[in-house]
């Protein structure tokens, strides 16, 4: 306990605390919070399942994320360096797309809101790229767990912030105070930024390498001209490196592993985008009603539903929780179909959402527990970028025609549909389940094991 005690007050782990909180207070602000702001002001439901596709930002900003790791900007890298400059960069975009969001009049001009919207969740997605680069170089390895456990309880405070907070102000006084108290909030984010220290990562000798290797992917292009060698050298090391060793690692499986990460969620996201307009507009919830249920009470869900993962993950293992998180998943959307039937009542509102939330958070546990054991640990950033995103994107650009749906057929078909779109995911989580020895003997912990085992002894 003493141990215990001494790893959770180190100042990298309660940094992450704050990091945590400033990674998660935009996204429900360009998400959940953001439909049911727009359907409280009277924007078609079409056009709010429209919205939701600012989502997508988060699930491919594997395409820059490179460019964050390896770009040192002007002025700014020599001030600071490299980590925490960029996430000074995007926590400025993240502020001021919300401000810019407080004073836009979403049914007058819906087109200026998607894309002060759009700034906010593409500042917000490298701020996240910035940030896990940090984490993984600020502490040694022993460390990570308390820093990703840290990490996650400040990104859910600040979803508890953003949801449940965001609607209290907007109730009390109006969506514009609501957003410009969330644009105030990100100071949160600079502050811890500029008191922490800049990881001790000798990047000049990472840069060095990464040379190295772009030298020789240049010099096997010999034939073309010498900056388009270069460009392709550097594309070929830099950003498709970390694929190519996905790859070679999992040869034919990696389609199937990664049809499972794109599918796991798409159920979930997809149900996600309309929930709020159902509680306001259809079931004929308050605001202040669905702070209470969805975001506060939800929230304890939330975190109940994730430790309780953690356990069922450390007594079982990753794939067999994996498969019982996509199975709860799909059958918590059958619920709403329930309470869609019945008249406006919390306590079965309270029942839906905490089963929805508990099945939530043992889903992503385990998807990420799973993800984690299939990364390189020399490609940890660039991987794992590639398999968060993936694991929202189609999630997300399907969500984009749930507002269609529901108008087209309504609710309760809507979230019949959302429940049979998780099938797909049960059944590849099950053969993952039945191939799990040799997925086991792939992993790279196994290969480090198999080839530090080779080595001659000294």
């Amino acid at each position: 306990m003493k141990d215990a005690f001494y790893t959770f007050t180190r100042w990298q782990v309660v940094a992450l605390l704050f990091l945590g909180f400033s990674a998660g207070l935009p996204f429900l602000l360009v998400f959940s919070t953001l439909n049911a702001r727009l359907a409280d002001v009277g924007v078609e439901t079409a056009t709010i399942g429209f919205f939701s596709w600012l989502g997508i930002t988060y699930s491919i900003k594997v395409v820059w994320a490179p460019i964050v790791d390896r770009l040192a900007l002007p002025v700014l890298d020599r001030m600071f360096g490299k980590r925490r400059s960029w996430m000074l960069l995007a926590q400025t975009g993240v502020a001021t797309g919300l401000v810019l969001m407080a004073n836009v009049d979403a049914v007058a001009t819906p087109t200026l809101m998607a894309l002060c919207g759009l700034l906010v969740a593409f500042s917000s997605a490298t701020q996240d790229v910035a940030i896990d680069a940090y984490r993984i170089e600020v502490a040694e390895p022993r460390l990570q767990a308390a820093l990703a456990a840290m990490y996650i309880f400040g990104y859910r405070l600040a979803l508890l912030v953003a949801g449940a907070g965001a609607l209290y102000l907007a109730e009390f006084w109006s969506w514009q105070v609501s957003y410009e108290v969330m644009a105030l909030l990100v100071c949160v984010g600079v502050v811890t930024v500029l008191l922490i220290k800049e990881p001790e990562v000798n990047h000049f000798s990472a840069a060095a390498d990464m040379a190295e290797a772009v030298s020789r992917e240049v010099g096997k292009r010999g034939h073309l001209p010498p900056r388009l060698a270069r460009i392709a050298g550097w594309f070929s090391a830099a950003v498709a490196g970390p694929f190519l060793d996905f790859f070679r690692r999992y040869r034919e499986l990696s389609l199937l592993i990664l049809l499972l990460v794109a599918l796991y969620r798409v159920c979930d996201i997809s149900m996600g985008v309309m929930a709020n307009p159902f509680y306001l507009s259809y079931m004929g919830f308050s605001k202040t009603d669905v702070a209470d249920v969805t975001k506060i009470f939800g929230f304890f869900m939330t975190i109940a539903g994730s430790l309780l993962g953690g356990l069922l993950v450390v007594r079982y293992g990753v794939r067999p929780v994996l498969l019982a998180g996509a199975v709860l998943t799909a059958a918590s959307n059958l619920l709403f179909v329930l309470i869609a039937q019945q008249p406006p009542d919390l306590v079965g509102l309270a029942i839906v959402v905490s089963a929805d939330n508990l099945s939530g958070g043992i889903a992503n546990v385990a998807l990420i527990a799973w993800l984690s054991s299939m990364t390189s640990a020399a490609f940890t950033a660039t991987q794992y970028a590639l398999f968060s995103s993936l694991m929202t994107l189609p999630g997300k650009f399907l969500g984009g025609f749930s507002g269609m749906v529901v108008a087209s057929y309504g609710y309760i078909e809507f979230f019949l549909i959302s429940s049979l779109m998780g099938v797909p995911a049960i059944l590849l989580a099950w053969w993952m389940l039945r191939h799990g020895s040799r997925l086991d003997s792939l992993s790279p912990a196994n290969i480090a094991e198999g080839q530090g085992s080779q080595q001659p002894s000294t």
